[in-house]
């Protein structure tokens, strides 16, 4: 929802006083008489000069105590002038509250970005539009574990087919019908987003406890606030339809450009939602590294300037609209290791009805979503949910080539035992391995990688590696694969322990290529790699680049 603006005055608050240039015991414009010589000063006179010293100093304290209680107070109401909020569920058939107390507990928010082209997000679109509801652009669950050290984070496609319930908006008194099937997004429009809350509430099994709804005009101030967002492409990006233009490698963005690199559906990937979430979780992961490195959420002024950036253009459940809500949550979340910050898609398929729409994968969302209630560690998966290495020879790969990665297996069960590997399963993965052509180059800035690299390859029986040369550095180290070479690439990947987000496709290449980052400076196996329990995304550790579309 679009709010108007509150004007403010950012200039240095002046303060406009006379400090006397006299001191204690003297008087203006008389003179001072010596204390006679016979009377003395006594023992205690100096103390009690002291002392008034001391009253003085206190009462100077206790007033610039109080100013700073009264200007904190007055930057609080100020704040708190800034939220918009709405009804968390809007379920008009299953209404149960959130917990009132969730110490110990698990919370869940719901974050949501709205495409609504009306008031100040009226330059996105017709300015005429009145309309103040839009779709839901953006839709990312997020978990915060019940110790508060874990973060993880779904992403559901906007084209994601669901049931939307039958929803009513307290406020207005309004019903809008349920439907059998219907977009995600589309959830936004039946009373706002109380019932996407709802929709996903249904979806998942959990009771969402907050939700949090921004517009583009909070993505660009926010990027601006922050100083701008790094972001990797491989290849330079030039998309009219979202604006978007970017040189390969590495940019700082912020404002327009932030949110066009967000927003675009025909930059990356193959042009659909599932690219453009990867690069979302990559913009996203990105800001998390940044506000961590910088100290943000223990910078109190820095941290107040982004506050008032976000209040401004965020709408929240009425429980979270008071700022101390705000402020003890981003006090919890400030210790939160970035690896421990998992971004994940939910586990998704093509819509039988329209192959232009999604729909969860059964079995694989399930589990996802039993992680989710049972509080999960997805960012520190058990060896058994990690995919082995037995990839047959060259020839068409299952799955979607998707600029996310390759499709999403079942998730196997954490109690499941890995088998043993028999001696015929050790000789069909030499093999397979000893026809996959592999070549390495060193985009880390460290001499000698790729050289290194490839002897541990053909150690590990992948005998056609060889080195090419290059130029330049890339900050992740990434897997392509060529046509026909996906199973390949994710073996490979296993085997030096890159996360599956940093397989992507590319068709210029013939087999499989192994550019080294500076995320791989030293050995040959990385650690943390990331691989989610074999769902797609990354952790915020993780730095990842974004491939343009169509190639692939």
């Amino acid at each position: 929802m679009s709010r108007r603006h509150v004007a403010r005055d950012d200039r240095p608050v002046q303060r406009d006083g006379h400090h006397p240039t006299t001191g204690p015991g003297r008087t203006r414009g008389r003179t001072r008489h010596p204390v006679p010589k016979y009377l003395g000063r006594g023992r205690h006179a100096g103390r009690e000069l002291r002392h008034r010293g001391l009253k003085v100093t206190a009462a100077v304290l206790t007033l610039l105590v109080i100013a700073g209680v009264v200007f904190a107070g007055v930057q609080v109401l100020r704040l708190q002038g800034n939220i918009a909020s709405r009804p968390l569920n809007l379920d008009a058939e299953s209404s149960a509250p959130p917990d009132q107390n969730l110490d110990n507990q698990p919370m869940q928010i719901l974050v949501l970005g709205t495409d609504t082209r009306s008031g100040a997000d009226s330059r996105y679109g017709n300015p005429t539009d009145t309309s103040t509801a839009g779709n839901s652009d953006v839709m990312m669950l997020m978990q915060v574990s019940a110790d508060r050290k874990r973060i993880t984070v779904v992403s559901f496609p906007r084209d994601l087919m669901v049931a939307i319930p039958r929803c009513k908006d307290p406020q207005t008194g309004k019903e809008y019908p349920g439907r059998a099937m219907g977009q995600l997004n589309s959830a936004l429009a039946s009373g706002g987003p109380g019932c996407t809350v709802a929709a996903i509430n249904r979806l998942t099994g959990l009771n969402i406890d907050h939700f949090m709804m921004a517009d583009f005009n909070a993505v660009t101030e926010l990027s601006r606030t922050l100083g701008g967002v790094d972001v990797c492409v491989n290849q330079p990006i030039n998309d009219p339809a979202s604006g978007l233009e970017l040189p390969a490698g590495v940019s700082s963005i912020e404002g327009e450009a932030a949110l066009a690199f967000l927003r675009t559906r025909h930059g990356f990937g193959n042009g659909g939602d599932e690219g453009r979430i990867r690069a979302q979780q990559s913009f996203l992961a990105s800001m998390v590294r940044k506000v961590k490195a910088e100290g943000t959420l223990t910078d109190l002024p820095r941290l107040y300037s982004i506050a008032e950036t976000v209040t401004k253009n965020l709408t929240v459940d009425d429980q979270l609209a008071q700022v101390p809500a705000l402020i003890n949550l981003a006090t919890q979340l400030q210790n939160v290791d970035p690896s421990r910050v998992a971004f994940v898609t939910a586990p998704v398929e093509p819509y039988p009805t329209d192959p232009n729409r999604l729909q969860l994968q059964t079995g694989a969302a399930d589990a996802l979503f039993a992680k989710l209630r049972a509080d999960e560690d997805l960012s520190a998966p058990s060896a058994s949910a990690t995919p082995s290495a037995t990839a047959t020879g060259p020839g068409p790969s299952t799955g979607s080539s998707t600029g996310s990665g390759p499709a999403t297996p079942t998730a196997t069960p954490s109690t499941a035992v890995t088998p043993t590997p028999t001696a015929t399963d050790t000789a069909q993965i030499a093999a397979a391995r000893a026809v996959v052509p592999v070549t390495v180059r060193n985009v880390s800035g460290v001499d000698g990688r790729d050289t290194a690299i490839a002897g541990a390859l053909v150690k590990a029986g992948y005998t056609q590696s060889a080195v090419a040369t290059t130029t330049g550095t890339r900050p992740g180290t990434q897997v392509f694969y060529g046509p026909g070479y996906q199973e390949q690439a994710n073996a490979l990947a296993d085997v030096l322990g890159v996360g599956r987000v940093q397989v992507v496709p590319a068709a210029d290449i013939s087999g499989v290529r192994v550019d080294i980052g500076k995320d791989f400076t030293s050995g040959t196996t990385m650690t943390g790699g990331g691989n989610l329990g074999g769902l797609n995304g990354q952790t915020a550790d993780q730095v990842t680049c974004q491939s343009a579309f169509g190639n692939f």
